[in-house]
């Protein structure tokens, strides 16, 4: 299946590779302070040019990364959600970062869950897991909805190995159960 071809529907979104259109909300997100604080810190315009390239790179390289969210109803990209696991990285991670137009909609949940399911049924992972800051406390809530419990502190790679986090997690019989069960 060629990339361009992934993507994935929820009520409400688009989940797919991203494109370069893509990048101005994208560089939007990544200069406000405050919805970058937890994902590495605010970045100019060139360098957010930069780490948004890591995504698409990641696509290939890997054969998954995060996926760009697409508001269905407005057609605007307002975030990052999916699979990430960068060298070092202490699991197999599916994150999320959005936009702050996009907050307190339901949206990073909605995403989250096509993601986990989508990393469970494509990519054959057996365990998922959140690398959340102690101060993220609406990162960690949504890791609570989604059914991860915190299993501890957690270290990551430079540059970032000064970063306090923990890792929240499930195992895919976990997720898979919770699924079922509320479906």
């Amino acid at each position: 299946m060629k990339l361009s071809e992934i993507q994935l529907e929820t009520d409400r979104l688009t989940l797919r590779v991203q494109r370069a259109e893509d990048f101005e909300g994208f560089a939007e997100l990544l200069g406000d302070e405050e919805a970058c604080r937890y994902i590495g810190g605010h970045m100019p315009r060139a360098a957010a040019w930069r780490k948004f390239l890591q995504m698409p790179g990641a696509w290939l390289i890997q054969g998954f990364g995060m996926f760009a969210v697409i508001e269905k109803a407005s057609g605007e990209w307002v975030g990052n959600i999916g699979p990430w696991q960068p060298e070092g990285w202490p699991g197999t991670e599916v994150g999320w970062a959005l936009r702050r137009m996009a907050w307190g909609k339901g949206y990073a949940l909605e995403a989250a869950t096509a993601a986990i399911d989508w990393s469970f049924d494509n990519l054959g992972w057996t365990d998922v897991i959140h690398s959340i800051d102690h101060d993220n406390q609406a990162s960690q809530l949504l890791a609570q909805r989604l059914g991860s419990r915190n299993r501890g502190p957690g270290r990551l790679p430079a540059p970032f190995d000064e970063v306090e986090v923990d890792i929240w997690g499930q195992t895919r019989e976990e997720w898979r159960a919770r699924r079922k069960a509320s479906a």
